[in-house]
């Protein structure tokens, strides 16, 4: 009995020997020191606001089209007898240059037989004043004759004959012009319909050309992009001088370039993309004038246009990477706390962005990223740690050399 009572003992007396020691060392461990230091700032790039007077460039873009683009038509139908060597594709002719003629024998004869007529209607009309005047001496003597007595009927139907017949002649005349097919303007064709020897009816579109004494741009601009430029909506120069701008483009591996004038905007804004259209005019734009390296501004050519916008006095600059979405600007206060600012932008370009409030001059904006960014987060200028590490290395240096 004494003997299993010692076998049970012992393993119980060892484990509680073990829960007593455990339990001392627990209360004999030393313990560690509080840790107080403040949690490590967050380095970021800041770059200081500074404040600007400044002409900013608005840059926008658009497609080169003609000012005039028109169909040629026939007026009078017939077979076409000449065509004039300018009327190909890519054909360039001058103001009153005739491209087509329509066979206009017809149309000489119809004016002959006209002339014709008003010989005759002028021989009947002087046969009716003739007798007008034989009549009225003959009723001399009577009182209150007749108008018909008077041939004074007479007369007026001849005079409406010679008018009629006038007029039908300067029609004729005026379908014997339209035989020979020209344009008011300077330009090149585009598309050429007919050719030699095929009869067109009146109304038959015979090509397509466009006037080349003045190009257009329609370039698509921003509210903020208006501000900038500094016009309203519906803006039109008149006859005073518009915007400058210049137009660019790669050709060939080249840059080439042209001057226009903003001339005028629409006088509503776009539905579907929120902008108003502008119009650059381009004088000339086939000719070397406007171009430094001598390239024609063709039509259908992609352009990139920037515009001189108004002056802007004492606004305040920062760099483009420091606009956030929303128009919001990270700033690290005199304390080095993140503060956020709710800005409103003058202009923004792909380098930089002009301001009117929000932020001031001097203040040091972040440009680099923020993970989760709360406002009164403790941050550390990249550039301020740099001056302080090399400030303590020169004063490291001068205690080793004292």
């Amino acid at each position: 009995m004494i003997a299993q009572l010692r076998r049970v003992a012992w393993p119980i007396g060892a484990g509680l020997a073990g829960i007593a020691i455990y339990a001392l060392l627990q209360v004999t461990k030393p313990q560690p020191e509080p840790n107080i230091e403040p949690p490590r700032p967050i380095s970021v790039e800041v770059v200081p606001a500074i404040r600007a007077t400044t002409r900013p460039t608005v840059v926008a873009y658009g497609e080169v089209r003609p000012g005039v683009r028109t169909q040629l038509v026939a007026q009078v139908g017939g077979k076409i007898t000449a065509i004039a060597p300018a009327f190909i594709e890519g054909g360039q002719f001058g103001p009153g240059d005739v491209l087509l003629s329509i066979e206009d024998t017809d149309y000489r004869a119809v004016v002959d037989e006209r002339e014709a007529r008003i010989a005759s209607a002028v021989v009947d009309l002087e046969q009716a004043l003739a007798d007008a005047d034989v009549a009225r001496k003959q009723l001399a003597g009577q009182k209150n004759p007749s108008p018909l007595a008077l041939k004074k009927p007479q007369v007026a139907r001849a005079q409406s004959s010679l008018k009629a017949a006038e007029t039908s002649l300067s029609l004729a005349l005026t379908n014997l012009e339209r035989t020979q097919i020209s344009l008011p303007f300077a330009g090149r064709v585009e598309v050429q319909s007919v050719d030699l020897g095929q009869y067109v009816n009146p109304g038959k579109v015979l090509g397509t050309v466009f006037g080349t004494d003045v190009a257009e741009v329609r370039l698509a601009l921003t509210i903020n992009q208006l501000s900038a430029l500094g016009v309203p909506i519906g803006f039109n120069s008149g006859d005073a001088a518009g915007l400058s701008t210049t137009l660019s483009a790669m050709v060939g591996g080249m840059l080439h370039q042209w001057q226009g004038t903003l001339t005028g905007l629409d006088a509503a804004i776009d539905p579907a993309t929120r902008t108003v259209y502008g119009t650059v005019r381009v004088e000339d734009p086939y000719g070397q004038a406007h171009s430094v390296t001598g390239m024609p501004l063709a039509v259908g050519l992609y352009v990139d246009a920037e515009i001189q916008g108004r002056p802007i006095v004492d606004a305040v600059q920062i760099t483009a990477e420091g606009l956030r979405p929303g128009d919001e600007v990270f700033v690290i206060d005199g304390e080095g706390l993140l503060d956020v600012r709710q800005v409103d932008v003058i202009h923004r370009n792909r380098d930089t962005v002009l301001l009117s409030s929000g932020v001031e001059a001097g203040e040091r904006v972040i440009v680099s990223a923020i993970r989760n960014p709360i406002r009164g987060m403790r941050l550390e200028a990249i550039d301020d740690s740099v001056i302080a590490e090399s400030a303590s290395t020169e004063a490291a240096i001068e205690d080793n050399e004292a």
